[in-house]
C-alpha cells in the first residue's frame, strides 16, 4: 500500500476538521503536522481549533504549528463565521494540547529538505490561504525539491465564487500566495468549486457521524450543523459541500474523482483580486501546471467519510468520550 506522507496546511474551520478527521482516520496517510494559517478564523482561534480537533482524535502525537497571521500583501479577509472564533467547548471540547514552538514556515522547510535528502517526497494538503506554503518556497527556494505534489482545495471557474462573485475564499484571502505557489513548478492538484460543490451533505450524513464515530463523529455533526452550509437557491437540493476534504479523499480514493491536466492563473490585483482561470481548450501560450479536478463521484465519497469517521470513532472507547 502507497502511503502518503502528508502536512496539512489549514485555517480551521469545519471543512478544515472534515479534512483533517479523515486524514487522521486513513492508514493511506502518515500525517507528519498539522500547519495553521490564519484565514476563516485569526490565527490563535485556528490555532486552536487545530490542537482540539488532534486532541478530539486522541492523537496529540500529532504535532500542530502556527505560522502567518496575515496574508503576504492584501488587506486581510477573514471567513464568514469569523465573529464566532474558535469552536466552543460545546461543539469540541476543550484540551490541554498546545502547538509547538516552531514555526509553520521553518516546519515546512524542515520536512521538505528531510524527504529531499531520502527520496520521500512529502505531499501537502493546502486547505487554507496558501500564505505559509509560499512563504516557505520564497524563504526556502530548496524546498521545492523535496515536495511531490501540492494537493489544493481553492479556486473556481465555471462555478465562479462563494466569498465573492468572482473567487473562492482560499485563493481570494491571498491571491499573491496562490500565484507564488501555483508557479512554483511544484506538481499541483486543484479541487475547485466546481467539483467541491458535486458532493453535497445532508442531515443523513450527520446521523452517520453522530451514530458511528464516536467522539469525533458527534463533533463533526455537531459542526455541520452549527456552521449551516446549505444553499437550495445555489445546489437546487439539500445539502452542502464539504470542501477541503476532497483534497484527502483524492490521496486515499482517487478513483473517485477525475481531472484534466491544464494551465491555471490567478488575478492579484485590482477590483477582482481572487478570480482565478483556467486553460481547458488550450487557447493560451501557458504551459499545464496543474491536474484540475472536474468530477467527483459524490456517493462514493460521502460513504468514504462516514465511514472513515466510524473507524476513527471506533478507536475510542465510550468511557473516554467526554475527556479531550
Amino acid at each position: 500500500m502507497n502511503r502518503w506522507r502528508v502536512i496539512i496546511d489549514t485555517d480551521p474551520g469545519v471543512d478544515d476538521a472534515a479534512a483533517i478527521l479523515l486524514a487522521l482516520a486513513s492508514s493511506e496517510i502518515e500525517l507528519l503536522g498539522i500547519s495553521v494559517v490564519a484565514g476563516n478564523v485569526g490565527l490563535e482561534a485556528s490555532v486552536r481549533n487545530a490542537c482540539k480537533l488532534v486532541a478530539v482524535a486522541r492523537r496529540p502525537d500529532v504535532p500542530v504549528y502556527a505560522g502567518a497571521a496575515r496574508p503576504l500583501v492584501r488587506d486581510q479577509v477573514f471567513g464568514k463565521y469569523a465573529n464566532v472564533g474558535a469552536f466552543s467547548d460545546a461543539l469540541v471540547p476543550a484540551t490541554d494540547v498546545r502547538p509547538r514552538q516552531l514555526s509553520s514556515v521553518r516546519f515546512i522547510a524542515d520536512k521538505a529538505r528531510e524527504a529531499a535528502a531520502s527520496g520521500h517526497k512529502i505531499t501537502i494538503c493546502a486547505i487554507g490561504p496558501q500564505t505559509n506554503i509560499a512563504l516557505a518556497l520564497l524563504l526556502h527556494p530548496d524546498v521545492a525539491a523535496g515536495i511531490e505534489q501540492i494537493v489544493v482545495m481553492g479556486g473556481a471557474f465555471s462555478a465562479l465564487g462563494h466569498r465573492t462573485a468572482w473567487s473562492e475564499y482560499n485563493v481570494h484571502a491571498d491571491p499573491h500566495a496562490a500565484d507564488i505557489v501555483w508557479n512554483s513548478g511544484v506538481p499541483l492538484v486543484l479541487f475547485p468549486l466546481d467539483v467541491t460543490m458535486q458532493a453535497l451533505f445532508s442531515e443523513e450524513d450527520f446521523r452517520g457521524f453522530e451514530a458511528r464515530g464516536g467522539l469525533p463523529g458527534k463533533c463533526l455533526a455537531r459542526l455541520l450543523r452549527a456552521y449551516d452550509r446549505s444553499d437550495i437557491a445555489r445546489y437546487g437540493r439539500p445539502g452542502g459541500p464539504i470542501h477541503d476534504a476532497m483534497t484527502v479523499a483524492w490521496l486515499v480514493r482517487p478513483e473517485l474523482f477525475q481531472g484534466q491536466m491544464t494551465a491555471i492563473g490567478v488575478t492579484v490585483d485590482g477590483p477582482t483580486a481572487g478570480h482565478t482561470w483556467a486553460d481547458f481548450y488550450g487557447r493560451s501560450h501557458h504551459a499545464a501546471n496543474a491536474m484540475v479536478m472536474k468530477t467527483a463521484n459524490e456517493a462514493g465519497f460521502r460513504q468514504l467519510l462516514v465511514e472513515r469517521i466510524a473507524n476513527l470513532g471506533a478507536n475510542i472507547t465510550p468511557a473516554g468520550e467526554n475527556a479531550a
